[in-house]
């Protein structure tokens, strides 16, 4: 599973060796994950235009029983983490740049 990070947000975790969340994860009580197949989905509806984001891949089997599967866009389930994300459950991370067309351009690992 997937989460983007602004660069502040990401240089947060880096520093603290955890987070809660962006601003909307502290408002809603838990960090909003996306899956591959709605990555690209939430990158165009809530990053739109935005630059200096991160793309980290985080180990779901590492959160326990923390992480919840549930419903949102469309009823497609997505993963909400109802604790603090720790660094050490980045598997890796990689820059989201724009592409030519304003859309994000995905790592190949994807």
């Amino acid at each position: 599973m997937y989460k983007i990070f602004r660069a502040a947000e990401w240089q947060a975790l880096e520093a603290e060796g955890s987070t809660r969340g962006a601003p909307v994860d502290l408002a809603d009580g838990y960090i909003h994950f996306s899956t591959a197949d709605t990555v690209a989905e939430t990158a165009a509806k809530h990053f739109a235009g935005a630059e200096g984001l991160v793309l980290a891949a985080v180990d779901a089997e590492t959160l326990g029983d923390a992480l919840v599967w549930e419903p949102s866009r469309g009823g497609a389930l997505f993963p909400h983490l109802y604790d603090a994300l720790a660094r050490d459950a980045v598997l890796w991370s990689r820059p989201l740049p724009l592409g030519p067309d304003g859309r994000h351009v995905f790592p190949a690992e994807l």
